[in-house]
């Protein structure tokens, strides 16, 4: 069984230590607290599958942690204990979205059975939501992903954008999504019943290039045995994407300029004009004006070209995006893949939000994969992605002695002994096991500095 984490609340030390035994002893990671608030200091960094919580704590009480935590994303599995309990409090508990009431004196074989129940039933709720939210699609259109003010604003420009029938310049960095900005063009155009082609111009060998456009007769050159209509003869009526355009040699690109202005095209070999009605939408992450200056690129065609110019945002503009396009990869992989993970744990989510993509949204989508296919825990964590995000992300020597420039504001030896086993811990997702292993102790050792500082945070 995977080692999920079960966080106990509760103020009498001996039930307290009696149901952390009792539920180690049942292979769940179990951390303990004896008041709501000194859990809640600590509940992102220990991923609870689970929280039993007594109702009456000192400070705030069991059922008002339950309708705190029941305004997060994912609020974890909740079961309430009292030594006074009526039918009335079990109503109110299961109202307010308990999953199980419990009373005093307990029979610890019934708490196992329903601490088995109840995060078994959150698993199954947890994934039938991943589902639904993999069947609702997407937020922006043509299978764009993404609610952040400058994506908002790209979606108003490709619906606009979309009702012209002028050719379309797409600029953004690799890895952005400049595709499925010309899909959603395509899509939402009138020309959405018509075909869609897309062509990448710098997978194409400059000698076929010409051919590959354009068409050509039978017998044009050797080996040309039968006629080829050509990508923009087969485009007709719909949309045809130019990717890599600025890889386009400067003699072709005279002739699709003749295609942009008249409409016509003549094959190679032939020496007849053919109509072709298609929409010409251009993508590069290259900066066009700068070839042009550099007699690179045509002048005329990046004019026709740059009517209607749209840029594709680089994820690190894109703020929590990040996140929304990471959890959106993660629901797709969920239905492809035959494991049932819960989700990123709190600290993978920072290494998300905190890491530039140079990459972009290909390099998110690749990261998430590699992570979710070799995660073996139920939630995925720092660990498994690729190295150069976590090391980009690493707190180095001299950032930390800037930040710190008068003595008092160093930690104490005992202070930064405390974080440290707070951080194994949060990348074990709290596995105690393996934590004493990694710090190099017994576990008996890990229990006890775990005691003093529970102790001093109540």
């Amino acid at each position: 069984m995977a080692h999920l984490t079960v966080a106990v609340v509760e103020d009498d030390p001996g039930l307290r230590e009696l149901l952390q035994e009792e539920l180690e002893s049942a292979g769940y990671d179990v951390r303990a607290f004896g008041a709501a608030e000194t859990f809640l200091k600590h509940y992102r960094n220990i991923n609870a599958a689970l929280v039993i919580s007594d109702i009456r704590l000192p400070g705030m009480s069991g059922m008002e942690l339950l309708q705190h935590l029941k305004q997060q994303a994912e609020p974890p599995a909740f079961i309430l204990i009292t030594a006074f309990g009526t039918v009335s409090q079990a109503v109110d508990a299961l109202k307010e979205g308990a999953d199980d009431f419990l009373t005093k004196p307990l029979d610890l074989e019934h708490l196992l059975v329903s601490v088995e129940r109840v995060i078994d039933y959150h698993k199954l709720q947890r994934e039938v939501a991943h589902y639904r939210a993999s069947q609702r699609g997407n937020s922006g259109p043509g299978g764009l992903v993404g609610e952040s003010k400058i994506m908002r604003k790209l979606y108003d420009e490709i619906e606009q954008v979309a009702l012209a029938d002028g050719a379309v310049l797409i600029q953004g960095e690799s890895g952005t999504g400049k595709e499925l900005v010309a899909r959603a063009l395509h899509q939402q155009s009138a020309r959405a019943e018509q075909p869609f082609l897309a062509v990448n111009c710098a997978g194409i060998p400059a000698e076929l290039m010409e051919s590959e456009f354009f068409g050509h007769a039978s017998g044009a050159f050797t080996g040309a045995q039968r006629e080829r209509a050509g990508l923009l003869r087969e485009a007709d009526g719909g949309t045809l994407l130019l990717d890599e355009i600025g890889e386009m040699p400067l003699a072709l690109q005279a002739k699709l300029l003749r295609v942009l202005q008249e409409g016509t095209l003549r094959a190679v070999g032939s020496d007849q004009e053919q109509q072709v009605n298609v929409r010409i939408i251009a993508a590069t992450h290259q900066d066009l004006e700068a070839r042009v200056r550099e007699n690179a690129f045509r002048a005329d065609l990046f004019y026709r070209l740059e009517t209607f110019r749209l840029r594709v945002p680089p994820l690190r503009e894109r703020g929590d995006d990040k996140l929304l396009l990471a959890h959106h990869f993660f629901n797709q992989l969920r239905l492809q893949q035959d494991k049932t993970l819960l989700g990123f744990s709190p600290a993978a989510q920072s290494l998300i939000r905190n890491y530039q993509f140079p990459g972009n949204v290909r390099e998110l989508q690749n990261a998430v994969e590699r992570a979710y296919t070799f995660c073996q825990g139920d939630w995925i964590t720092p660990e498994y992605f690729p190295e150069r995000m976590r090391r980009a992300t690493e707190v180095t020597p001299s950032t930390i002695a800037n930040e710190y420039d008068k003595d008092s504001d160093w930690a104490t030896l005992q202070e930064v002994q405390e974080r440290y086993v707070k951080q194994v811990l949060q990348a074990t997702e709290g596995n105690k096991v393996r934590a004493a292993k990694i710090l190099g102790v017994t576990r008996r050792t890990l229990y006890r500095w775990l005691a003093s500082v529970s102790t001093k945070d109540n």
